[in-house]
């Protein structure tokens, strides 16, 4: 796996100055959930990142609910956990990955390559008897200057010029229900963006909870392997990023993200919308 690492190899790198570790964990709805269990207790040397307050820039009437930061912000706030262009990035969550996987994301786009996340997340760290703390960190800021990849991020615009273009697939990474419209908890309309293919985000994981290997990516998005280029939403840019990362597993190159999603997508009455099976 290139992307993913074992919690023995992060067990060997306890002591690594050249690592670090990022507390992840986040639960819609409960938003102060995550950083007071990171205060109880989460793996030496972690620092936390907020999904909504870290990861996020504030919502307006486009961009989704969790609209990308302010880069430059971002950036900065990045440096202030100690990260450079020298630094290994572990982020970690207890969220199935999907948490970890946008701040894996986000380095991504801003040119930061040395970025992973942790397999199993941090219920597993802690109950196979791996060290936590309450310890928070003293942290030495850094200078982290992005250099942003534009390939990875698909625009509203973008995903409209390309619907029904041969060579391009919309991979919707929402449950079932949702991607057919039988049912909507969360955003205003329901369905999905015309001519996508429905993959649940939480197939990149296998029964035990652990990230499937690259081959078994391969074998899950097999009716993809002729695809020119994917690009892949799910309701507010979050939780398509673990299927970012399990496409980019199993092989496919040309992988964007539509960050802004169907909470984006619904939010310009013009755009058309689906239902039922494709």
């Amino acid at each position: 796996m290139e992307n993913i690492v074992s919690q023995a190899w992060l067990l060997g790198q306890l002591e690594d100055a050249n690592t670090v570790i990022v507390d992840c964990r986040f639960a819609l709805g409960q938003p102060e959930s995550g950083r007071t269990n990171y205060n109880v207790d989460h793996i030496p040397g972690a620092v936390y990142v907020d999904l909504e307050k870290d990861l996020s820039g504030a919502i307006m009437a486009h961009g989704g609910r969790h609209p990308l930061p302010d880069l430059g912000a971002f950036s900065i706030l990045v440096g202030s956990l100690g990260i450079d262009g020298n630094k290994t990035v572990v982020a970690y969550d207890d969220q199935g990955g999907a948490m970890a996987s946008r701040l894996w994301w986000m380095l991504r786009f801003l040119g930061h390559t040395e970025v992973y996340v942790l397999d199993q997340g941090y219920s597993a760290w802690k109950a196979a008897g791996h060290p936590v703390t309450d310890e928070v960190p003293a942290v030495h800021p850094r200078t982290f200057s992005p250099k942003v990849n534009r390939a990875m991020l698909a625009s509203m615009d973008e995903v409209k010029d390309k619907l029904g273009r041969e060579g391009t697939v919309l991979v919707d990474s929402r449950e079932e229900r949702r991607y057919l419209g039988l049912e909507e908890p969360i955003d205003a309309a329901a369905g999905h963006i015309p001519g996508a293919r429905n993959f649940f985000w939480k197939g990149v994981l296998n029964e035990g909870g652990a990230w499937k290997s690259a081959e078994e990516q391969r074998e899950r998005f097999a009716e993809l392997r002729d695809a020119e280029e994917i690009i892949v939403y799910c309701g507010s840019g979050v939780t398509a990023c673990p299927n970012v990362i399990a496409l980019q597993e199993a092989g496919f190159a040309n992988v964007k993200l539509y960050s802004g999603s169907w909470s984006d997508w619904i939010s310009w009455e013009e755009n058309p919308i689906a239902t039922g099976e494709e």
